[in-house]
C-alpha cells in the first residue's frame, strides 16, 4: 500500500483544479438544464447575474454575464422554472462547479402565466388597477400621441380611421413593440409625452395610444414589465391601450384607463364621427327652431285669453264718468263757500295791515328816533366832562412817573460809573506791561512765535524774541538745557547772548483805554 502510493505522482492543488477543469469542460461543453431559479437577486453592481438552479434533489449555482442578461425578453424571478443553455466549468477558488448561462428561457407557457399571474395580484394589491383611480377621455381632443411602431400597419390603421371619423393632429412616437428594448421604450415614450409643456414648441396630446398587432404570450411579453405598467398608471394624460387582438389580455391593460381590443377600435375611442357630430347638431337646430315656434304660438295663444279677459273701454271708463259728474255737482256749492271763507280772511288781513301800515311805522320810528337823539346829546356832553377829568388827572399822575424815572436813571448811570471805574483799576492790575515795566520780559521764538516757558526748550543758536516794557529785541541762543554758554563765568546762569547791531528800535506800546459805557 505504501509503495504504491508513493509511485503516484504529485500534483500541486492548482494543478489538479485546472485538470479537473479541463475535464470537466470537455465532458459537458454545452448542456441544457430545466431547474428552478434559486437565490435570484438580480444583476450585481458589475452587471453579472448570481443565482442557482435547483430541483428536488440537487442544486448548481449559475452565473450570468451582463451582456447575456441584458438580451434577454423575459427576465427570471425567484421561484421560475427554465431551462438555461450553457457551459458547465469549475471555480477553483471554491472547489466548486457551476453553469455559464447563455441564454435562459421560461419552461413553457406555464411558467410565464404563473409569472404574469403573481405580478398582476402584486400590482393590483398596491391599487394601480382601481377603477376609481382612471380617468375620462375627452370627448373631442385636439392631439392624439400614438405609441407605436412607425413601420407597421398598426399606425396606417389608426390614422386612416381617425381621417375618415374626425381629422385631427396625431403626434407618433415611435418604439419597438417586441424585443429586448420593447418595454423601455414604450415607458419612456408614455412619461415623455406627460413632459410635454402646456404650449410648448411641440404640442401635448390630449390622450394617449399605446398600439400594437397581435402576438404570441412571448411577443406581448413586453407590455407585462412592471416599470411599463407603472408608468401607464401613473400618466396624468389619459391612455387607452390597444395591444393584441381582443383575446390577448397584458398589464398595461388593467393599467391602462380604457382598454381597446384593437388599435382600430383605439382610435374610435378616441374621436367621434363628424358627420354624426353634424347630423346631431342638425337635429338640435331642427328641434330648437319647432321648439321656438311652438313657444311662440303658445305665447301669441297667452296673450289672445288675456286681451280676452280684459275689461272694454266702457267699462273702465263707467266709474271715472260717475266721480266726474257727481264732482261737478258738488262744485258750484263748493266754490261760493270757498268764496266766503277767503272774504273773511281777507277782512282779517286788512285790519292787521292797517295796524302794520308804513305811515303808522314810520310815525312810531320818528317817536323812538327823537328820544334817542336827545339822550346821545345828553350822553356826549357827560362824556365830554368825564374825558377831561381823566386828562386832566392823566397828565398829573405823568408827571410825578417822569420825576421818579429821572431820579432812577441818575441813580443808576453813579453805580454803572462806580462799577466800571472798579473794573477798569482790576483790569489794570491783571496787565502784563505793569508786570515787564518792573524789570521782566517774555521770551518768544522768532520762528511761530511761541512763547518759552523753560530753558529746555531753548536749542543752541535759536533765534529769540524778547518783549520789554518799552520795546521788543532780538537775541541768539548760545547753550540749552540749563549749561552755561562757553568762556561764561562760573556765576553766570543765562544762556542768552544779545546782539547789539540786531536789537529793534523800541516800538511803543499802544496806551491802555477804557471806552465809555454812555
Amino acid at each position: 500500500m505504501s509503495e504504491a502510493t508513493g509511485n503516484a505522482p504529485e500534483l500541486s492543488v492548482t494543478e489538479l483544479s485546472s485538470a479537473l477543469k479541463r475535464t470537466v469542460e470537455d465532458r459537458f461543453g454545452y448542456v441544457r438544464v430545466r431547474g428552478e431559479v434559486s437565490g435570484w437577486r438580480g444583476p450585481h453592481s458589475s452587471g453579472h447575474v448570481y443565482f442557482a438552479l435547483k430541483d428536488q434533489g440537487a442544486k448548481i449555482d449559475a452565473v450570468m454575464w451582463k451582456g447575456v442578461f441584458q438580451r434577454l425578453r423575459v427576465k427570471p424571478e425567484e421561484g421560475m422554472e427554465v431551462i438555461a443553455t450553457g457551459k458547465i466549468t469549475t471555480y477553483p477558488n471554491k472547489s466548486s462547479y457551476q453553469i455559464i448561462v447563455e441564454t435562459i428561457e421560461p419552461a413553457g407557457v406555464g411558467a410565464l402565466l404563473a409569472q404574469l399571474e403573481d405580478r398582476r395580484r402584486r400590482l393590483a394589491a398596491e391599487g394601480l388597477f382601481d377603477e376609481g383611480r382612471k380617468q375620462l377621455l375627452p370627448f373631442m381632443p385636439r392631439t392624439i400621441g400614438v405609441v407605436t411602431s412607425p413601420t407597421g400597419a398598426v399606425i396606417r390603421d389608426i390614422l386612416h380611421r381617425i381621417k375618415d371619423r374626425f381629422p385631427v393632429r396625431v403626434i407618433v412616437w415611435p418604439v419597438r413593440v417586441q424585443g429586448d428594448t420593447c418595454a423601455m421604450e414604450v415607458t419612456r415614450a408614455i412619461e415623455g409625452f406627460n413632459a410635454l409643456p402646456e404650449g410648448g414648441a411641440v404640442t401635448r396630446p390630449d390622450v394617449i395610444i399605446v398600439a400594437r398587432g397581435g402576438g404570441s404570450l412571448e411577443d406581448l411579453w413586453g407590455f407585462n414589465d412592471e416599470a411599463l405598467v407603472r408608468a401607464a398608471a401613473a400618466s396624468m394624460i389619459p391612455l387607452v391601450s390597444a395591444v393584441g387582438h381582443e383575446t390577448d389580455w397584458t398589464l398595461i391593460d388593467h393599467a391602462s384607463d380604457r382598454r381597446a381590443p384593437t388599435p382600430t377600435a383605439a382610435a374610435e375611442m378616441c374621436v367621434p364621427v363628424r358627420a354624426d357630430l353634424i347630423g346631431q347638431v342638425e337635429a338640435l337646430a331642427r328641434r330648437q327652431r319647432g321648439a321656438m315656434a311652438r313657444l311662440t304660438e303658445r305665447c301669441r295663444a297667452d296673450m289672445r285669453a288675456l286681451v280676452r279677459a280684459m275689461p272694454g273701454v266702457e267699462d273702465l271708463l263707467a266709474m271715472p264718468r260717475q266721480r266726474l259728474d257727481r264732482a261737478g255737482d258738488m262744485l258750484p256749492a263748493r266754490v261760493r263757500a270757498l268764496l266766503r271763507d277767503h272774504v273773511v280772511r281777507l277782512g282779517q288781513l286788512g285790519a292787521l295791515v292797517a295796524r302794520h301800515s308804513p305811515y303808522a311805522e314810520l310815525a312810531r320810528r320818528r317817536e323812538r328816533l327823537v328820544g334817542l337823539s336827545a339822550r346821545l346829546n345828553a350822553g356826549h356832553v357827560t362824556a365830554l366832562r368825564r374825558e377831561g377829568e381823566r386828562n386832566k388827572a392823566n397828565a398829573a399822575r405823568l408827571k410825578m412817573v417822569h420825576e421818579r424815572l429821572a431820579r432812577a436813571y441818575a441813580g443808576g448811570l453813579a453805580q454803572r460809573r462806580n462799577a466800571l471805574s472798579g473794573l477798569g483799576k482790576l483790569f489794570a492790575s491783571f496787565d502784563h506791561r505793569n508786570v515787564l515795566a518792573r524789570g521782566f520780559a517774555l521770551v518768544r521764538a522768532v520762528e511761530g512765535g511761541q512763547l518759552v516757558r523753560s530753558v529746555s526748550q531753548i536749542a543752541p543758536g535759536q533765534g529769540l524774541s524778547l518783549e520789554f516794557a518799552d520795546g521788543r529785541a532780538d537775541a541768539i541762543a548760545t547753550g540749552g538745557d540749563g549749561a552755561p554758554p562757553p568762556g561764561a563765568a562760573s556765576g553766570a546762569s543765562s544762556p542768552l547772548r544779545a546782539k547789539p547791531a540786531r536789537v529793534a528800535s523800541p516800538k511803543p506800546l499802544a496806551p491802555k483805554t477804557q471806552g465809555d459805557l454812555f
